[in-house]
């Protein structure tokens, strides 16, 4: 019996070592990016519900941006705060603002894809860049940065939404390792070939791209997902690039309570149930493995079983995967949490494993 845990042991390190050096390897290893400037009009899409407070401070960067031709399209998303009225003054203020209501109605009533569906019809221009309320951009270059990755043929192009950081928490360095991984991860499948999601607070794409697939039409009653969901839909090997130049990043506030992280990622991970079949099983497939290098060690050693031959192994997977992370963390400006690896990935494996049976016996609510 301990021989076959071994075995399996072996087998699980290897599963790891594919995934870290082969498939992630794509982007941690990659040379830094190439900025070709590409100079097309560009839409900046911002959809906010009751974001008073977010939209003061950041809407005013989104104006700021070093870029030629571009329109910001503000989605007021039925708001009960004073976020319209917001919107109504810069689009006084700025000659580039474009403002769309949207009021509730029954049949999709407090939906953002339905928000969005407006505020994508309504833009002047066919490529358009999204963001969202929260979030704002790292530098005045942003625009200028994810549109250069556009091409006649690359016409999805999947950014980096990063969460900033905070001192003295550790909960803050969790919240970036796992936002760090599972970009590194969604960045090194589009290099592959299989894109199979993105993010909404920073994400491109050609409109065209938004019609071929009826918009959000085939997942419109599933509330979230008009970043990811459409994505897994949309992209594939020939329309899908990445970005990430330093300079193309956005940034949001954190969650500040692990409740709500947790509340967060649950919603995250039910919506990732509805991916496509290869992009649920490959995600599966890393969990798994992950899981079981925590798991079956801990028997092993108990008994005291080939503790060398384990160590050994423990050893050997630990350097590909914390240089081929460190890579990444380097590209992404995380270098930080690499500090704290093996105890946030610890506490990630069994706060997804946690999540996996909360979604099992309820569904976490959906949000805007």
């Amino acid at each position: 019996m301990l021989l076959i845990l071994l075995c399996l042991f072996i087998a699980v390190v290897v599963v790891q070592f594919i995934y870290y050096i082969v498939f992630f390897g794509k982007f941690s290893f990659a040379k830094p990016q190439v900025s070709t400037p590409k100079r097309v009009p560009i839409s900046v899409i911002v959809c906010a519900k009751n974001e008073e407070e977010n939209v003061k401070n950041f809407i005013p960067l989104l104006a700021q941006q070093n870029y030629p031709d571009y329109e910001i399209v503000l989605i007021d998303d039925a708001s009960s705060d004073d976020t319209l009225e917001l919107f109504e003054a810069f689009e006084k203020q700025y000659s580039n603002v474009k403002l769309v209501k949207v009021e509730n109605n029954e049949a999709f009533w407090g939906n953002k894809k339905f928000a969005l569906t407006l505020g994508i019809k309504a833009a002047k221009n066919e490529y358009l860049l999204f963001t969202d309320a929260d979030c704002y951009p790292v530098s005045t270059e942003w625009i200028k940065e994810m549109s250069s990755q556009f091409t006649i043929e690359k016409t999805i192009v999947l950014g980096y939404g990063a969460y900033e950081k905070v001192k003295n928490s550790f909960l803050n360095k969790i919240i970036r390792f796992e936002t760090m991984l599972t970009a590194t991860q969604y960045f090194s499948w589009a290099k592959l070939g299989k894109p199979y999601m993105g993010v909404g607070r920073n994400m491109a794409y050609k409109r065209e791209e938004f019609f071929k697939v009826r918009g959000f039409m085939d997942h419109m009653k599933i509330r979230s997902g008009d970043d990811d969901l459409f994505i897994n839909q949309a992209a594939n090997s020939k329309n899908t690039t990445i970005c990430y130049s330093a300079e193309s990043f956005t940034f949001t506030k954190p969650k500040t309570s692990f409740k709500e992280w947790f509340a967060q990622k649950r919603k995250h991970i039910a919506t990732s149930e509805h991916y496509k079949g290869f992009d649920r099983a490959q995600l599966n497939l890393f969990y798994i493995s992950q899981l079981l290098f925590i798991l079956i060690p801990i028997i092993l050693l108990a008994f005291q079983y080939q503790w060398i031959v384990v160590l050994s192994i423990i050893g050997f997977r630990y350097i590909f995967a914390w240089t081929t992370m460190g890579f990444a963390a380097g590209k992404l400006k995380e270098k930080d949490v690499m500090y704290w690896f093996p105890i946030i990935e610890v506490i990630i494996i069994f706060t997804q494993l946690n999540i996996f049976f909360s979604n099992m016996f309820s569904k976490p609510v959906q949000w805007k």
